[in-house]
């Protein structure tokens, strides 16, 4: 057991168990043990946990309080929508359905501190609770009242009671403008390529050795560690990539100790990958499923240009699909596909005769001002959104993913223009994703 996790009044052998679940983790998993205490001692009132994304927070905190024994409870903010979700789940898990159903339908701060003080009088503490607020950076956008009333829940309830925030962003950025009680921080940095080396290789295929496994995950941290470090993604290209790495031996080409001409044989759908980091065209799921016989796993690899599983945010997605409407729409028809009341879109002799034999798609993408693109995506996304700094930082993290395409100068900020750059089988699999029908406004489909 590692010396770190040696903690006074935790049993031993669920230390044991612990240091075995974490490698690469036990400093963190240490230093937060000294910061909880001891079970029976009163913990600090709040913790901020901050860290890139797959940096062990969510799956540290786990197994401590699931091998610890210790009471608790795990929350995510992106399912608490609203104040009622988190203290029906907090009275839930401590104090049973009775206290839960005694909530009112639309609970206040201090409708729940009044249960709880009541529920604890007649089940007091014997040992420190924990509530964990998983993706934390969320409660920004919650009532002005619950996160300081979070931070210091302990003295407001008055029990035993310690909460865990969760985040990626750093507390500077999270700490509310009024002022709050501050947490105690603990920064959980990103794996270091020895780190990833380790715990990748612990996912050893059972049909081959430890060392081939190993040295297949060693070329893919060469090629994939200097722009990926996110733990879950690489462990994604590694099952996805493994079975292409072994096809030489399971044809008898090669042998285990020929390293080279395996590398030879993955480089290519290596450097394939490589353009699809971050953005999955073949879930796991999907491949798997495509994996089953030799035919459905060349139609994996057919899959992996088809781009149908994307991964983007909410608007990104409705972005992309402006930018592709004002890519191979022209100009004149956006009030006919984006105003209402617009009667029927009728294409006129001169300009059929004119285009009989080409289409927009044909001529390719053409270039659009900013400005269109923002009228498009405000009539084309379903809610209200405001023209924030997060839209245009959409947009601009469009163009670096190369989905846009900026063709006008660095110079000409008044007014720059973009080009689409995705196929329509890419934009019609965005699309299904939002239930947005595309082909109803695309011209060359009316």
């Amino acid at each position: 057991m590692s010396a770190l996790l040696q903690v006074s009044g935790y049993d031993e052998e669920k230390l044991r168990r612990v240091a075995e679940r974490l490698p690469c983790r036990d400093v963190q998993a240490g230093m937060l043990l000294s910061l909880l205490g001891e079970p029976q001692q009163y913990s600090y009132p709040s913790i901020f946990i901050y860290g890139h994304r797959a940096s062990g927070k969510s799956y540290v905190m786990d197994v401590l309080l699931e091998e610890l024994e210790l009471p608790h409870v795990a929350v995510s903010c992106v399912e608490c929508v609203s104040m009622a979700p988190l203290f029906e789940r907090v009275l839930l898990s401590f104090f049973g359905s009775d206290a839960a159903s005694l909530l009112p339908r639309a609970p206040s701060m201090s409708d729940f501190v009044r249960l709880y003080k009541q529920q604890r009088l007649q089940s007091p503490a014997r040992q420190t609770r924990y509530i964990v607020m998983e993706k934390a950076e969320l409660l920004r956008d919650a009532d002005a009242n619950l996160l300081p009333a979070l931070l210091r829940l302990q003295e407001l309830v008055e029990d035993n009671i310690t909460v865990i925030l969760l985040s990626e962003i750093v507390w500077d950025v999270f700490r509310p403008n009024n002022g709050c009680f501050e947490p105690l921080l603990l920064h959980f940095p990103d794996y270091s390529k020895g780190e990833l080396q380790q715990i990748l290789s612990q996912d050893k295929h059972p049909s081959y050795s430890a060392e081939l496994y190993s040295s297949f995950i060693n070329i893919l941290l060469g090629v994939f560690f200097s722009v990926c470090r996110d733990l879950r993604e690489l462990r994604h290209l590694a099952a996805l990539n493994f079975s292409t790495f072994c096809e030489p031996l399971t044809e008898g080409r090669v042998k285990e100790t020929d390293t080279h001409k395996l590398w030879r044989n993955i480089e290519p759908h290596l450097k394939k990958a490589m353009q699809t980091v971050y953005i999955r065209e073949v879930s796991s799921l999907q491949w798997e499923q495509m994996q089953q016989t030799e035919g459905e796993r060349s139609g994996a690899l057919r899959g992996l240009s088809a781009h149908t599983h994307v991964e983007l945010p909410y608007y990104s997605k409705f972005l992309l699909i402006a930018a592709y409407l004002a890519s191979y729409n022209p100009a004149r028809t956006d009030k006919r596909f984006f105003l209402k009341h617009h009667g029927k879109i009728r294409k006129t002799a001169k300009f059929l005769k004119k285009n009989e034999k080409t289409s927009n798609h044909l001529l390719g993408p053409k270039p659009f001002p900013l400005d269109r693109l923002l009228a498009i995506f405000y009539s084309v996304v379903d809610s209200r959104v405001a023209p924030t700094a997060s839209i245009f930082s959409q947009i601009s993290s469009l163009v670096t993913l190369q989905l846009l395409a900026q063709v006008s100068h660095d110079d000409q900020l008044d007014a720059p223009k973009y080009k689409c750059s995705v196929s329509l089988d890419f934009i019609c699999a965005i699309s299904r994703t939002v239930n947005f029908e595309i082909l109803k406004y695309l011209y060359d489909f009316v």
